[in-house]
């Protein structure tokens, strides 16, 4: 069982990234996705859950309008769609799964000890 993030890198403000988490050994379809992101001296937060229960997404208000969360069920993948990068963005980002028993808002709020599967992080840097 592994989830793979991937897609981070450098790139200058107002640019854009896309984040890839590509699970294997097990279907991602069955399980709530969230994006976390922990900058230095910070806590990890959570930036983006997709509910597996009813399709709900949520977003943390830093990056409401920015930044999409999806999944292709055919790719056994995820995706985070960032755009308008700011520096504050800069972090290590983190995929997640967890079992949908609460809804993504709970996941990405306060359950970020229930996320059962984690792929290592993929850093971004957004600095001119």
């Amino acid at each position: 069982v592994q989830l793979q993030a991937s897609g981070g890198g450098l790139v200058q403000p107002g640019g854009s990234l896309r984040l890839s988490c590509t699970a294997s050994g097990f279907t991602l379809n069955y399980y709530t996705i969230g994006w976390f992101r922990q900058a230095p001296g910070k806590e990890r937060e959570g930036v983006s859950c997709l509910s597996a229960s009813d399709g709900s997404s949520y977003y943390a208000d830093s990056v409401k309008g920015r930044f999409t969360i999806s999944r292709d069920n055919a790719k056994n993948t995820a995706y985070l769609q960032m755009n308008s990068l700011r520096p504050e963005d800069t972090a290590v980002y983190y995929c997640a799964t967890a079992r949908p028993v609460y809804s993504g808002t709970y996941y990405c709020n306060n359950g970020i000890d229930d996320m059962n599967y984690w792929g290592k992080g993929t850093l971004v840097t957004v600095s001119s």
